[in-house]
């Protein structure tokens, strides 16, 4: 094959696959819809891998799995095997990344379906928005715990859930040793006077108290709530994304997900990660923004607009 041209691997590296360096090979990348392949799907990753590839497999810290060593002219054989399995290739670009989730679904810290939710927004947001062109790009994962084990706050948008203790002095036994100080991992909670008491500035509001009290002082159920981290990055420029103000439940995470993405859209320039407009425009503008319903009523109009140039 002659040499490739810029244009020929600038066209395939939107579509998914990556040059290999020094070669006229690529790395494609394979995505998981909920951040979880199934048996038969990574069987198929691994025929795709024999039949077109090196028969290497590198998983990224996206969760996706590359297929390495792909030579350019079996990039379209590789796509339509893939297909057959119900899976794509893809994951690059100015959009949105493919969805990360830790394994709070199975996880004992796990404080809600991570990767039901991971699933969802994979469907609706990397699927429903993929032609959607964004200033850069916008990586989303969500964490089950304040373990943060998927890094929620170096996201665009990271997603954690939280229990907040419901607690009941006056069923508190004063236990000379307490489950619930015994069991907290930041020992925000101790024995004052007789009774357990929390310090709120050092409870991370994890869950883990939860169920722990024999006498149900710390109730046994707990609704889960969420922290929502937006403006996160990692790499040469490192932010920590800015918490919202006030935990949210599960009914407002799609619409403050979609939000987010349209104040990108509207109000970031060309190569500007989120986390840089916030710092430009302002945290407090922002999370206005956020709580108001003025970016879905204009969706329309932001998502039909030319990306702003400096």
């Amino acid at each position: 094959m002659e040499q490739l041209k810029a244009a020929d691997i600038a066209r395939v590296k939107g579509m998914g696959f990556l040059h290999n360096r020094g070669t006229q090979n690529f790395s494609g990348r394979i995505l998981p819809k909920g951040a979880v392949f199934t048996a038969d799907e990574l069987a198929a990753v691994a025929e795709c891998a024999k039949r077109y590839g090196n028969g290497k497999i590198a998983f990224t810290s996206r969760l996706t799995a590359e297929v390495v060593g792909i030579p350019y002219e079996e990039i379209d054989n590789a796509i339509a095997f893939m297909e057959q399995a119900g899976l794509i290739f893809g994951g690059t670009g100015a959009k949105i990344r493919p969805v990360t989730a830790c394994k709070g679904t199975t996880c004992v810290y796990g404080n809600f379906d991570t990767q039901a939710m991971a699933e969802e927004i994979y469907e609706k947001y990397y699927c429903g928005w993929a032609d959607v062109k964004l200033p850069h790009k916008f990586k989303i994962a969500v964490g089950g715990c304040p373990n943060s084990c998927m890094r929620p706050s170096l996201n665009d948008f990271g997603i954690e859930g939280r229990r907040v203790p419901q607690y009941d002095a006056e069923k508190c036994r004063g236990c000379k040793i307490c489950q619930i100080a015994a069991k907290c991992p930041v020992k925000a909670v101790e024995l004052t006077d007789g009774k357990a008491s929390i310090d709120e500035s050092v409870c991370k509001k994890c869950g883990v108290c939860v169920g722990k009290c024999p006498f149900k002082a710390f109730a046994h159920e707990s609704e889960t709530v969420y922290q929502i981290y937006v403006g996160g990055t990692w790499g040469k420029r490192t932010r920590m994304g800015t918490p919202l103000s006030r935990f949210v439940t599960k009914e407002e995470i799609f619409p403050l997900l979609e939000k987010t993405l349209l104040w990108f859209k509207e109000n970031a320039y060309h190569k500007e990660r989120l986390g840089e407009t916030i710092d430009r425009i302002g945290e407090e503008t922002l999370e206005k923004a956020l709580f108001s319903d003025d970016l879905l009523n204009r969706k329309d109009e932001i998502l039909s607009a030319d990306i702003l140039i400096r």
